[in-house]
């Protein structure tokens, strides 16, 4: 699932490929951008803010260097093709941006969300509400911990996913993270030690993205099925106490209210009907697989 190591490790994988070629065509397949134009450029690098991608282009004469910024989402991906290679008939509808470099390869975006180019100077205006990033050289612990500590009463699970708060946690850390602390996804944030919480949930990602083998491992098992402690195991029980695992449904549309994992026995506190602004008796829990679709706070 795409979370802030995710889009950190695709951005390492794109600097292999693409840091240090020109760009010779672009065809931006969306009607904001129809009109652009990147040819010329050489990609300078990428670079993440929490689930966002920014590739930076070289400028051009009386033209700035240049960000492409682009959201994954749940369903976006960067695909880099040899010469004479073609994506499948299947995908092609979803192609947002194709770009053609100096070797001949053809870098695709497919299902981009909020595509944008700006100055590199102005990507601030695209991610600048965006919290504290523990895979960032600017990473601001404090910051973290008094964003996420401005408002008490807002259940932990709900804090964590706010971007605004922290980035680059998304609903699979989430919920670990709730499983970890020992408490219901629901506990109010104010009665978490947020300064353990951010220092174990900066440590886990940073290993997610950097280490060989850990990505999104939480329990320290890379085995399938033996990954997480909560997460996707509502068959198989809680890894911890072997006890039944709890799910709640999202709420469509509410970055708030995410598809929920939980162990009663092990994480104590209230239920989903502590849910951020849902009418009583709408999110009973439910044993049975998700449909994981609603959006972050980006």
């Amino acid at each position: 699932m795409p979370e802030g190591d995710s889009v950190w490790k695709l951005a390492r994988r794109l600097d292999r490929q693409l840091a240090g070629h020109a760009v010779v065509r672009s065809d931006f397949r969306t009607p904001r951008l129809a009109t652009r134009d990147v040819a010329g450029r050489t990609v300078l690098g990428h670079d993440t803010h929490g689930k966002h991608l920014l590739t930076r282009l070289s400028g051009l004469a009386g033209s700035p260097a240049a960000t492409l910024h682009s959201h994954l989402r749940m369903d976006g991906s960067w695909s880099t093709l040899a010469p004479g290679k073609r994506l499948p008939g299947r995908v092609q509808p979803h192609v947002r941006l194709v770009l053609t470099l100096d070797d001949d390869r053809t870098v695709h975006g497919i299902r981009l969300h909020d595509l944008d180019l700006v100055p590199t100077d102005r990507e601030h205006d695209l991610v600048g509400h965006l919290g504290p990033d523990p895979l960032r050289e600017d990473w601001d612990a404090d910051e973290a911990v008094r964003r996420l500590r401005a408002d008490p009463a807002l259940p932990l699970v709900t804090a964590l996913l706010d971007q605004r708060r922290m980035a680059g946690l998304g609903n699979l850390w989430a919920n670990e993270l709730a499983f970890l602390v020992g408490v219901s996804p629901w506990t109010p944030i104010g009665d978490v030690d947020v300064e353990r919480l951010v220092g174990r949930a900066a440590t886990m990602l940073q290993h997610s993205a950097t280490v060989d083998g850990a990505y999104q491992v939480t329990t320290g098992s890379p085995v399938r099925g033996d990954d997480h402690w909560v997460v996707g195991r509502q068959r198989f029980g809680c890894r911890r106490c072997r006890g039944p695992v709890s799910t709640a449904e999202e709420v469509a549309g509410d970055a708030a209210n995410r598809f929920t994992w939980w162990c009663p026995a092990c994480q104590p506190g209230p239920g989903p009907e502590a849910r951020v602004g849902v009418r009583p008796g709408a999110a009973a829990a439910r044993p049975r697989r998700s449909s994981r679709s609603s959006r972050d706070r980006r």
